[in-house]
């Protein structure tokens, strides 16, 4: 793979519009901190698109909301213009995925909304949201409500209010995600029109996406966050002159210079773990089992052999949530995953060729008992009083070994699994959770008291 695109910075001479300086962010949840960012430092600079790519859940809407002066950082400096910003970004408008749109108010009064504070004369005010209108197209639906408009109309409201205020850099959180594959892509070539007239005061753009053929579209510059914390791992330097389209050779080459450099992120080779006294608990990736199967299932339906992103595509799934169903799929040995593909082990196969659900579940069973976290918890609750142990000394331990997973779906998806595995069992009532010794799998005949 070429790396003359691959960088870790991008030194530039003037002064960031927007910057953090190693800068990490901790939630508190049920009284315990979860690390959501640590240690990333990123400038926005003049004349340039940045796009942070990463998968659902990595934190790339926590930093937009940092660079932004939404949130705070729990350290490391946020900068704007090389100075701390206080408070909001006074340069920065917002895109969210969303709409945000205020249902009482007309696409007018929505698009004025971004005017709040600019101390502007009536007739400017009402020149700039005409202008704004205009811009994106809405031209005689001024006087409409929300909810008489498309998905596509709502968004172009939400843009002509970021433009409206005239920002310096504009800032999209998955603006697209929430629309119709067609009109997502009219409204993306529309957005970089606007961003490319050069008339607009706009300095700059960054966008959070979790498609890579979008990133590719729009930016000069892609980020790609990693997750658990989030922390940037790749920086991809876009060279391709605009317009871009997505047909061409060199766009294609690399869209898929970046799929792999995120199947490499997200999905690591697995080290074979030396044999320990007491196993230690890992993570365990957040699916339902129907999921996995349904995985299965669609590679089966390919010849055992698919492409990660045709899958994705198959699956009509958003791809960071696909990785993890991949995640959970190779952890248990159903499939393998060579560089961009997902193929179906022999154990796979036979999963699926089994004849009934409690063939499957044995299956299931023999798998999950080699899967660290499942191995660490059968250990404790060997030892534990009648095989119990109380769901919060359960859920305190896996928060000892695994600190930044948030604790809640760890634990509904370990009993999730152990359930349907019949390895593990769940009493809501004493909130206890047991080992299955009523189990009838061979695995389990060595744990019957």
């Amino acid at each position: 793979m070429p790396n003359d695109r691959i960088a870790a910075s991008v030194p530039k001479p003037a002064d960031a519009i927007a910057e953090v300086q190693h800068i990490s962010k901790s939630f508190t949840t049920d009284g315990r901190e979860r690390l959501v960012l640590q240690d990333i430092s990123l400038a926005i600079h003049a004349g340039e698109v940045v796009a942070v790519l990463g998968p659902s859940g990595c934190g790339k809407s926590t930093l937009l909301r940092i660079l932004t002066g939404l949130v705070p950082a729990t350290s490391g400096a946020v900068l704007c213009h090389g100075q701390p910003l206080h408070g909001l970004h006074p340069g920065a408008a917002i895109v969210f995925q969303n709409f945000a749109l205020y249902p009482w108010l007309t696409v007018h009064d929505n698009v004025r909304v971004g005017l709040h504070r600019k101390g502007l004369t009536p007739t400017d005010e009402a020149e700039r949201i005409r202008h704004a209108i205009d811009l994106v197209g809405l031209e005689g639906f001024e006087e409409a409500y929300p909810k008489e408009l498309s998905g596509g109309m709502k968004q172009r409201v939400g843009i002509a209010r970021a433009f409206v205020g005239g920002p310096e850099i504009l800032c999209m959180d998955e603006p697209f995600s929430a629309l119709d594959v067609l009109t997502a892509e009219s409204l993306r070539s529309e957005v970089y029109g606007l961003w490319s007239r050069g008339d607009l005061g706009l300095k700059s753009m960054l966008l959070i996406t979790h498609l890579i053929d979008e990133a590719v579209f729009l930016a000069d510059r892609i980020v790609i966050l990693g997750a658990n914390p989030g922390c940037i791992r790749e920086v991809v330097m876009n060279p391709l002159p605009h317009p871009r389209e997505y047909r061409d050779p060199a766009f294609v080459a690399l869209v898929d210079e970046i799929h792999e450099l995120v199947t490499q992120i997200h999905l690591p080779e697995r080290p074979i773990a030396p044999p320990t006294a007491a196993p230690v608990p890992e993570p365990v990736p957040f699916v339902q089992i129907g999921e996995i199967i349904g995985l299965l299932e669609v590679v089966h339906d390919h010849g055992d052999h698919i492409n990660i992103f045709e899958l994705a595509t198959r699956l009509r799934l958003e791809l960071g949530h696909v990785l993890l169903a991949i995640n959970a799929a190779e952890l248990l040995d159903l499939v393998d995953t060579p560089k961009q593909d997902v193929l179906l082990t022999a154990l796979g196969r036979e999963f699926l060729a089994a004849a009934d659900a409690n063939t499957r579940k044995r299956i299931f069973h023999r798998q999950l008992r080699k899967v660290p976290t499942f191995a660490f918890l059968v250990e404790r609750l060997r030892t534990a009083p009648k095989l119990h142990l109380p769901a919060e000394i359960v859920q305190e331990e896996l928060a000892m070994h695994l600190p930044n997973e948030p604790p809640q779906p760890l634990f509904d998806t370990i009993v999730t699994w152990g359930r349907y595995a019949e390895l593990l069992g769940y009493d809501s009532a004493t909130q206890a959770v047991y080992l299955d010794v009523e189990s009838t799998a061979g695995p389990m005949d060595g744990l019957r008291a």
